[in-house]
């Protein structure tokens, strides 16, 4: 049983160890990794704040071909599955909000031209609300919305 544990630590000792001087040697930057944070949006305490910040902009054009799936009826507001996809040409982001939230932008996922247009989350949601997808295409945005209801709020 010893004789495990040693093995662990060594292993994990050499990792570390390899991890730190990869860092000291500048392969390895660990800032590089980070996604690209607008505080401002994401702190916007409205949803016409949040769009401009984000998408500079808060006049989106509703359109039937943005698809949003997400359960009528959220048992538990903490995790409410959200998925959103399209058949747009040219999708450069997708943006979910959840209108009641006290902070209603929940996710912002930022797509290559050649990707697919899908995107798949769980988000909080503290009350009944409806949920807004926002899709950049070109050089405009188009949303939809889905209403659901929150039986035991998660914020």
């Amino acid at each position: 049983m010893t004789d495990s544990k040693r093995r662990t630590l060594l292993k994990g000792s050499l990792a570390a160890g390899s991890v730190g001087v990869a860092v000291g040697a500048g392969l390895l930057r660990p800032g590089q990794a980070l996604a690209d944070w607008n505080a401002a949006a994401f702190q916007a305490r409205d949803v016409p704040t949040a769009l401009t910040k984000l998408l500079g902009s808060e006049t989106a054009e509703m359109s039937a071909r943005i698809k949003i799936k997400v359960p009528d009826i959220a048992e538990n507001g903490a995790v409410v599955p959200v998925t959103v996809e399209t058949d747009l040409p040219g999708v450069t982001s997708i943006s979910i909000i959840a209108v009641d939230n006290p902070i209603p932008l929940v996710a912002s996922f930022e797509l290559a031209e050649s990707a697919m247009p899908f995107v798949s989350t769980r988000i909080k949601m503290a009350k009944t609300s409806d949920v807004i997808a926002v899709v950049r295409a070109g050089d405009r945005l188009y949303k939809n919305a889905q209403n659901v209801k929150v039986t035991v709020g998660g914020c």
